[in-house]
């Protein structure tokens, strides 16, 4: 007897299905075939201790186990449960009416139990489009996927519950993940580190504005300067100003944690802009993303997607990680290739960077440096030109004031400075509604053409600008972007020289010698 049972494998952040095919016939032994890798195989003993420690029997014939399609690679501990159902139905130890009507995935214990596998919203979109009745998953994986309501998604704890839903014999819609405890006790807890108010930060207006112009056009940032002057904290404040992400962004973010089997919030789509902040010795597959065949996960570049990759120490990473960023920033994608599978992931993300300025770490902090100019300067040529170009606003942020701190005079809230951040950003969708983008630090060159034109005046102040810069073009086009977003901001349909100016004003690293500043 030849039983189907449909699940699905990841790649990317998107699923294919996989058949299950289970035939029990004349012979001896189990044989699982479809290219599965060392994961998939030892799914064998597991399905058949767990199958015996429920007093079903494992029939003395020849069982052949089938993951089609046969060319692809697949991986993982998900295929346990079909497996597991595949044998008990061509068996004929139960009659599972509803097999062929759901995607089902999950892992087994050696007791029945069944636990968490990744992936499960992408598995809701595939049964979905499969035309599917849902889903049968396990209960903590079904609740990323609890805000599918056009199909049946259930949530179960052991091979039980599923062998209770598949014989319909009874209403088990107390298993439906809305109905379950575990949807009923979510909460919400931060993805990212806590969020730090911008009144709490004591000073540094000219960064606390640069950060808010960066935020408001989706702009990447670097901020330079001595320990203690606040730039780790200035970079988790931002979390605080970043706006809500649209249904479309928290769906896209929501699959890449999905497909890479973290935990995010309790239920349901992410709704908070994630905040990544990798260690400065991570290493380049833990950046971009990695692994080996068919297992290729994002990496912290794909988890920041739609929020911020925070790069504390940043001349301090390795030189190959850091130009392996490039790539991301210009083209909002990774594409991670190895000998057996290549898989595209999306990357679109704010960078915020911090670096001390010198080996030393207190070049602009009085008389504390010990270093020369060509070791200041040898040290931010760590990070090269094209990277720079990349970065829109390079801000110097200086040691605090002592009275200032003692004194400690309230700022401005987060609150305050969202509000603002908002309306820049409304006003780049209306304008850039249609174009597949909705921030200004998207545009390409066409789309800056059309959107930011620039008067006489404008022209002739740039190009002074450059010429005493030696600004590249890439440069170029990061100022006329920023001056936009700065407009923005202003309420201002047209782009003044004083929109110019100020956005030149964060091409700090451009200048020729850094050790003159």
């Amino acid at each position: 007897m030849l039983i189907n049972i449909v699940g699905a494998k990841c790649i990317g952040i998107d699923a294919v299905p996989v058949l299950v095919e289970v035939k029990i016939d004349r012979g001896i032994g189990i044989h699982l075939v479809g290219l599965a890798d060392v994961a998939v195989k030892e799914s064998l003993l597991r399905t058949v201790t767990a199958l015996q420690s429920m007093d079903f029997h494992i029939p003395g014939k020849k069982i052949v186990i089938n993951l089609a399609p046969a060319d692809l690679h697949k991986n993982g501990s998900g295929y346990d449960l079909p497996i597991a159902l595949g044998i008990i139905a061509a068996s004929g130890q139960r009659d599972l009416r509803g097999l062929d009507k759901y995607l089902i995935m999950g892992e087994l214990g050696l007791d029945g139990s069944v636990r968490p596998v990744p992936g499960a919203l992408p598995y809701a979109e595939v049964a979905l489009d499969l035309g599917l009745k849902g889903c049968i998953l396990p209960s903590r994986s079904a609740l990323e996927a609890a805000e599918f309501r056009q199909a049946r998604i259930y949530g179960v704890e052991n091979l039980a519950e599923v062998l209770s839903i598949l014989e319909e014999k009874e209403d088990r819609d107390d298993l439906l993940i809305w109905n379950r405890p575990e949807y009923a006790q979510v909460s919400e807890p931060p993805v990212g580190n806590a969020c730090m108010d911008f009144s709490e930060i004591i000073g540094q207006e000219a960064a606390k504005r640069a950060a808010e112009v960066a935020v408001s056009g989706g702009h990447n940032l670097i901020l330079i300067g001595p320990p203690g002057g606040g730039k780790s904290s200035l970079a988790k404040a931002i979390t605080g100003i970043l706006p809500p992400m649209t249904m479309e962004e928290s769906l896209v973010t929501s699959k890449i944690y999905s497909v890479s089997g973290l935990p995010t919030r309790d239920a349901g789509l992410i709704r908070r802009r994630p905040f990544r902040a990798p260690h400065y010795s991570a290493s380049l597959a833990a950046i971009v993303g990695g692994g080996n065949g068919g297992n290729i996960v994002p990496g912290e570049i794909s988890l920041a997607h739609n929020g911020v990759l925070f790069c504390d120490e940043f001349a301090q990473m390795p030189k190959s990680v850091v130009e392996a960023l490039r790539g991301p920033m210009e083209d909002r994608k990774v594409v991670v290739s190895r000998l057996r599978g290549k898989v595209e992931y999306p990357a679109s993300f704010m960078l915020v960077a911090a670096t001390n300025p010198c080996p030393c770490g207190y070049y602009g902090d009085g008389d504390r440096c010990t270093c020369t100019v060509g070791q200041r300067v040898g040290y931010l040529n760590r990070l090269s030109g094209p990277l720079l170009d990349r970065i829109d606003l390079h801000v110097w942020m200086s040691p605090l004031d002592t009275r200032r701190l003692i004194e400690r005079p309230k700022g401005e809230s987060s609150a305050s400075v969202a509000a603002r951040v908002m309306k820049a950003r409304q006003v780049q969708l209306k304008r850039l509604r249609g174009e597949g983008i909705s921030t200004n630090a998207e545009m390409g060159n066409a789309l800056m053409e059309r959107f930011c034109p620039l008067s006489e005046d404008c022209k002739s102040l740039l190009e002074s600008i450059i010429d005493r810069l030696g600004l590249s073009a890439r440069a170029y086009s990061r100022i006329v972007r920023i001056s936009r977003t700065i407009a923005d901001l202003a309420g201002s349909p047209d782009i003044l020289p004083a929109h110019i100016g100020e956005a030149s004003g964060y091409r700090l690293l451009d200048r020729r010698n850094f050790g003159e500043l």
